[in-house]
């Protein structure tokens, strides 16, 4: 016996409540953004709690601008996330840069090589602090494309 609305051979995946969770997020940031009312919003919350099965989540936010994912990049938990990583990011690059300086004092070498690693360092902060806002690759967005 299959699954109401499946082909025989294949199966639905049951959903989690993490995902029924995030779904339910980017719904209530789509509603902040007044992109959907209070009467679609809390008929789309009911429906995304009442989900069992992963595709039954999918239309739910299919019809939002890139799933709804980038309204849920703004909102203030998610931002405050970023500066704590990007904190943190820096911080550590601040620590290597200390530590290779006194390696470099020590080294007695005339030429100031910690430029080389701190400079790769550096990139990486930059495409942080640009890219790592919200990238699907890493996030909710990876498992509804499959």
């Amino acid at each position: 016996m299959h699954p109401q609305g499946t082909a025989p051979g294949t199966t639905r995946l049951r959903t989690s409540d993490a995902e029924r969770e995030t779904v339910a997020e980017i719904v209530r940031a789509a509603m902040a953004e007044g992109r959907l009312d209070l009467t679609e919003g809390e008929e789309r919350l009911t429906r995304a709690y009442a989900s069992k099965f992963r595709d039954e989540l999918m239309p739910l936010t299919a019809d939002l601008p890139d799933g709804g994912r980038r309204a849920l990049a703004r909102t203030p938990q998610v931002r405050a996330a970023t500066r704590r990583s990007l904190t943190r990011h820096a911080s550590f690059i601040l620590i290597a840069a200390g530590v290779l300086t006194a390696l470099w004092i020590l080294s007695g070498s005339q030429f100031f090589w910690p430029v080389i690693p701190l400079s790769f360092l550096v990139i990486g902060l930059v495409k942080h602090a640009r890219y790592g806002r919200w990238n699907p690759e890493y996030s909710f967005g990876h498992w509804v494309r499959h």
